[in-house]
């Protein structure tokens, strides 16, 4: 048993290790300026709808965000009417029915965004076992958060020659270990903006990356429109307390 535990030990001290050479060798991605960062920050609302469309059109293939509602996309603009008709272009399961049995409608603005996969085994099965991350928060859950996301998809290069890539694995340098089973996502023009915005894979990184940092946190504008009404008041109210203080011992030398 101590023997086991011995070897136990010693595989995870090298996984550990494995990984922080991973983490150490990986490329620091290059800082942007993102309209939403700043304690006055705010999402620009015609790069959210195009990063959702970017998002629809390309990474709903196999990436899902399973804490968005349809209803949510008007908080980034969008109609009531267009949610609408975004929500009713999928379905939902539900039920049970009255026989007990599951079955599927058309999707509402209430439901949750559409999964591409049944489960977790379903997607290994479709890439080859590697698994779509859900990318409710993956801003928040990646470090450099929305400068590495828009690194790692403009990111793809040919492999060095000194580097022996496994079958099915793409290099990026931002990337962990720099091999990723995701193929590079974006190409020039694979998407139609209906405000005619240029489709270039700089132009759709960078509007996907504004949407899914929304997606990780809906409710920044709001906590930073909080934060500068408590500062505010803050002010007035050590104002107040130091004229008050002046007030009072005004008689004291």
């Amino acid at each position: 048993m101590q023997a086991l535990m011995k070897y136990a030990i010693i595989l995870l001290l090298f996984v550990n290790a494995s990984i922080t050479l991973a983490m150490d060798d990986q490329k620091i991605p290059p800082k942007k300026d993102w309209s939403f960062q700043g304690p006055f920050g705010t999402f620009n609302r015609a790069e959210a709808q195009r990063g959702f469309q970017v998002y629809k059109e390309v990474c709903a293939a196999c990436h899902s965000i399973d804490f968005v509602r349809y209803r949510d996309l008007k908080e980034i603009g969008f109609s009531e009417q267009e949610v609408k008709a975004i929500a009713a272009a999928y379905e939902t399961q539900d039920g049970p029915n009255d026989e007990g049995e599951m079955f599927m409608r058309q999707s509402i603005p209430s439901d949750m965004f559409f999964k591409p996969f049944r489960n977790e085994k379903a997607a290994r099965a479709a890439n080859d076992g590697a698994y779509p991350v859900d990318l409710s928060l993956i801003i928040k859950a990646r470090p450099h958060g929305p400068n590495y996301l828009y690194a790692l998809l403009t990111g793809f290069e040919e492999a060095p020659k000194d580097v022996d890539m496994f079958p099915g694995k793409y290099y990026n340098p931002y990337f962990p270990g720099h091999q990723i089973s995701m193929p590079p996502p974006f190409s020039e023009n694979q998407v139609t903006f209906a405000d005619g915005t240029k489709a270039t894979v700089d132009q759709m990184a960078h509007d996907v990356t504004v949407f899914l940092a929304w997606a990780a946190e809906p409710e920044l504008e709001k906590r930073h429109q909080l934060g500068i009404k408590f500062f505010l008041s803050f002010l007035v109210l050590a104002g107040l307390l130091y004229f008050i203080k002046k007030y009072i011992w005004r008689r004291v030398k």
